[in-house]
């Protein structure tokens, strides 16, 4: 069981190479629209999704709640889909959300921006300019996207396991590399502490929303955390992270996250800060 996240350049064939890559695996294409499907159900309205999704919220869009709210459904949604296993998931910053997973396989798919242009005016029968702006306007939103959701660059060829660039080879033989690299990357061992992790970081996710939306605790950046490893008494350890405006706050969310979290040893690292307010 892996895990495969796919960072592409619009234009560099991901979505043709993630779909074929499923069937040769036998692995669920998790695709942009079961994505944002995903998110409007736990909650996000579907009319505020354009706003954030995959592009750098507008500066006062950046300000609101609304922007940690889709950040956290996103999380949710992206985790859930993985916790099913046997997956790939493309785009939304998945290689950085789930870059805990022992069985993960993250990769980046480019191309020259000559054949990027190509394929877009034979896709779309647009002219060079078109072709150009789309491409310019494309690779902004993202850069964007994950600069203000993530504070990471998805062009670093550091944040991926493999680089693979789709001018230079064929769907076929993307997919064969990439096959040969799951199957030799991905052991038993690492598929077995991956169900393991995933587990957890669903659980921990399901916190933070519960907290946020379900009890209305108003703590900013709230996230939760588990240790990889068990303690010395063979608890896991849930970190509580954010920052309040009072420690009565900070006090009622631990208290909550004990009583909904009993299987998990539970950590407060919360942050007070008097009159603090972000919105």
């Amino acid at each position: 069981m892996a895990v495969i996240t796919i960072s592409r350049q619009v234009a560099a064939l991901g979505d043709e190479i993630a779909a074929s890559l499923a069937e040769k695996l036998g692995y669920r294409f998790v695709n942009r629209k079961q994505i944002e499907k995903r998110i409007v159900e736990l909650g996000f309205p579907a009319q505020k999704l354009p706003k954030y999704d995959e592009r750098k919220p507008g500066f006062l869009a950046s300000l609101t709640k609304d922007s940690d709210e889709y950040l956290n459904y996103l999380q949710y949604a992206v985790i859930e889909a993985a916790s099913e296993g046997n997956c790939i998931l493309i785009g939304r910053g998945t290689f950085i959300i789930l870059d805990e997973l022992p069985n993960l396989v993250s990769l980046r798919l480019i191309s020259n921006d000559d054949v990027r242009v190509s394929r877009l005016q034979k896709e779309f029968d647009w002219n060079e300019k078109q072709a150009k702006n789309r491409i310019q306007e494309s690779d902004a939103n993202r850069k964007g996207f994950h600069r203000s959701f993530f504070n990471l660059e998805n062009e670093d060829p550091q944040n991926f396991q493999l680089t693979l660039n789709t001018a230079r080879m064929s769907i076929n033989d993307a997919v064969k590399v990439i096959e040969c690299f799951v199957k030799q990357s991905v052991t038993p061992e690492k598929e077995a502490a991956g169900k393991i992790k995933i587990d957890l970081m669903l659980k921990a996710q399901e916190l933070v929303n519960q907290l946020l939306f379900d009890y209305k605790i108003n703590i900013n950046f709230l996230a939760a955390t588990v240790d990889s490893s068990p303690n010395e008494n063979g608890e896991y350890v849930l970190h509580l992270h954010g920052v309040a405006d009072s420690k009565a706050t900070c006090d009622k969310a631990f208290e909550i996250a004990v009583k909904l979290m009993p299987a998990l040893q539970v950590k407060s690292e919360l942050t007070v800060v008097q009159g603090y307010k972000s919105y």
